[in-house]
């Protein structure tokens, strides 16, 4: 699929790429917000060491994280710190810098992780060690990633609503802690929020990198599926699932999908990603935009909005203006509505119990019916569990479900948005990730509005990013 091209264009969306240009901050007044390039001029100028900045992390933690409710890590590297000497020690007798060197990472609790637990947010799996790391984990530390931590997501991924695990209880979102940091990546999101860790990884089924990304101003990248591996990564729906990096720039994202985008034998769907440039950072133009084609997906954006995330999806299109995008206003996908249905197949048992049976050392822990008996106090978990007992497949019709390169479903849904995007001659569709603000804990349900990352992407396989859009009055980021 052609759209294994970022495009420039989303790389430098209200000043989220970073200039190679500027100056080294002082680690002592920056270290909150540091990026991954000014981390390794730190540390090339011996203004900063990884030893340092990684206990810098880990003591924002013990000091943040559970005293203020948020409640974002469910599990602290006990090795951090000798692998953060063992990094200084590299670079001070090779005087080269890894990709990702002495770059401190979180990782969402259903990746694999040797040595560390990997619970998918159950207690079923609480005391579940993997024996190696998942694919994208592996390409990280090899990059030279430190993983700080592990983080607390909604249990088995099965909520975009919001971020709670039978393993860690409930993650707030720190903007607003009266407020959801949305689902299922949320204490990703909330992490590399509150400056826990310079980078983060979620996974997107449907929503579960955007929205966390949207709720808590980052940078989310759901990329084309089969660009990178799901391998060793619990599922949801195996078929739609993208893991990805959540980050404070779009650098950063980039800098992240370059290590982890690639071929992996152990996932068959990456075989359409072999022989693709992965040089994405030669697309950070900040000048990008000129003459950019920006098409409007108002069949999304119009779609009863929240007026507060509506004005600032108008204020974002004016911004996009200024810096020399031609806004084509609006992009009409012939049979939309009719195409976004019966995209979505219930394959969970299936994918879950494959999984259970290829990584888990347990004859206790094979089957969808022995994950239920083993318990779960979270009642939307205990109910979606159920629901995948008697239910597999999709709702309407007997159209086999498949990948976006064999569904003929989606393989449909796609020709028709490339089709548009080809007829507007746009380079790119906006629309705000969620037409309505963060939702209210205490009515998270009732308030799960306007959620637009569920629509196109998961289906057709196409990328889709998120980028900070603004705040609405109460605080809460918005996402584009």
């Amino acid at each position: 699929m052609k759209q294994f091209a970022l495009f420039s264009l989303c790389l430098v969306f209200f000043g989220t790429c970073q200039n190679s240009s500027e100056n080294v901050p002082d680690p002592l007044e920056a270290f909150d917000e540091l990026t991954v390039s000014q981390i390794h001029r730190a540390y090339e100028s011996k203004q900063l060491s990884v030893e340092v900045l990684v206990e810098y992390y880990l003591n924002r933690i013990a000091t943040w994280d559970q005293s203020s409710g948020i409640n974002s890590i469910t599990y602290i590297n006990p090795n951090a710190m000798a692998q953060a000497k063992k990094l200084d020690s590299l670079f001070l007798a090779t005087g080269v810098l890894k990709p990702l060197h002495g770059i401190p990472l979180v990782v969402k609790d259903n990746y694999h992780t040797k040595g560390m637990p990997t619970t998918g947010g159950s207690v079923a799996l609480k005391d579940f060690l993997p024996e190696t790391d998942a694919y994208q984990v592996r390409q990280l530390l090899e990059a030279g990633a430190i993983i700080v931590g592990k983080t607390n997501m909604a249990e088995w991924a099965f909520s975009p609503m919001h971020t709670n695990s039978s393993t860690a209880g409930t993650t707030r979102n720190p903007y607003n802690l009266l407020y959801v940091p949305a689902g299922s990546s949320g204490g990703t999101a909330a992490a590399v929020a509150c400056n826990f860790a310079a980078i983060g990884l979620g996974t997107d089924t449907g929503n579960s990198i955007r929205g966390p990304s949207s709720h808590n101003a980052l940078v989310g990248f759901r990329s084309t599926m089969g660009l990178t591996s799901r391998s060793g990564i619990i599922p949801l729906y195996l078929r739609n699932d993208v893991g990805g990096p959540m980050c404070r720039s779009v650098e950063d994202a980039t800098r992240v999908l370059e290590v982890i985008a690639g071929y992996d034998p152990t996932d068959s769907l990456t075989k359409h990603g072999q022989g693709i440039d992965t040089n994405y950072r030669q697309y950070l133009n900040k000048d990008a935009l000129r003459k950019a084609r920006i098409g409007v997906l108002r069949s999304l954006s119009a779609d009863d909005p929240h007026p507060e995330i509506d004005s600032l999806f108008e204020n974002a299109l004016l911004l996009m203006s200024s810096s020399g995008a031609v806004i084509v206003d609006s992009i009409n996908i012939v049979n939309f509505d009719s195409l976004k249905q019966n995209q979505w197949c219930s394959e969970f048992r299936e994918d879950i119990e494959n999984h259970l049976q290829t990584y888990i050392k347990q004859d206790t822990l094979h089957t969808l019916e022995q994950l239920i008996a083993a318990g779960t106090p979270t009642p939307y978990a205990l109910a979606g569990m159920e629901y995948f007992l008697n239910n597999k497949g999709r709702s309407q019709g007997d159209i086999p479900c498949g990948d976006p390169y064999t569904d003929p479903l989606r393989i449909a849904f796609r020709e028709a948005v490339e089709n548009a995007m080809d007829l507007a001659q746009v380079d790119v569709l906006v629309y705000p990730s969620w037409n309505h603000p963060a939702a209210l804990l205490t009515d998270f349900e009732t308030q799960y509005l306007g959620d637009n990352s569920q629509i196109i992407a998961p289906h057709t396989g196409q990328p889709a990013f998120t980028v900070p859009m603004g705040y609405t009055s109460a605080n809460l980021p918005a996402g584009l």
